[in-house]
């Protein structure tokens, strides 16, 4: 009897540790008053996956998940990209604190955005394949050029379920979708 309830109870444990390893890390600056954030700029992210546009989508579901909390202001993408050829940034992606406060200065914002986006898109192990994103944010302070900031999220993925039953994982939005919101939400903690 306890053989068989091992043996049920151990995907169930399994699933549960590879849920707790890919919520991913953040860091919040004590000494920060986020309240005093009320206009950002997020930047083109850095696409380390295979996908071309992959960093641009997943910018796009990053702002409009931002703008709908309510709680700042996301300067158009545009005029991120003017601010950016006139701070003379070389690589948006990632800008040095000096160019991020320079930028901050010239387009009115309180704090920059900048992340990476390590995966995006079908991952395959043997039979099973399923769609993961795996993204890192940070938050610059304008005036300093401070990093306050700092939040990773991993989804998706191959799980037990589909390595034991077949299937597809859960369609590419809604898995953007919730490693976007995971990081929104150590924003706000």
């Amino acid at each position: 009897m306890r053989i068989i309830s091992a043996k049920i109870l151990f995907p169930f444990i399994l699933l549960s540790l590879w849920a707790c390893a890919t919520s991913g890390d953040f860091y919040r600056d004590p000494k920060m008053d986020f309240g005093s954030i009320q206009t950002v700029a997020v930047m083109p992210f850095a696409n380390l996956s295979k996908d071309n546009i992959a960093g641009d989508r997943v910018r796009d579901v990053f702002i409009n998940k931002l703008l709908a909390t309510g709680a700042v202001y996301v300067v158009p993408i545009g005029e991120v990209a003017k601010g950016a050829l006139k701070a003379e940034i070389l690589n948006p992606a990632t800008p040095s604190p000096d160019e991020i406060v320079k930028l901050a200065g010239l387009i009115k914002v309180n704090a920059v955005i900048t992340g990476v986006l390590r995966e995006y898109g079908e991952v395959r192990s043997a039979t099973s394949s399923a769609n993961a994103i795996s993204i890192s944010l940070q938050m610059v302070e304008g005036q300093t050029g401070r990093t306050v900031w700092t939040a990773s999220s991993t989804k998706g993925g191959i799980s037990i379920w589909n390595r034991l039953f077949g299937g597809g994982g859960r369609p590419m939005n809604e898995v953007t979708e919730k490693a976007v919101d995971d990081v929104i939400n150590k924003l706000f903690k």
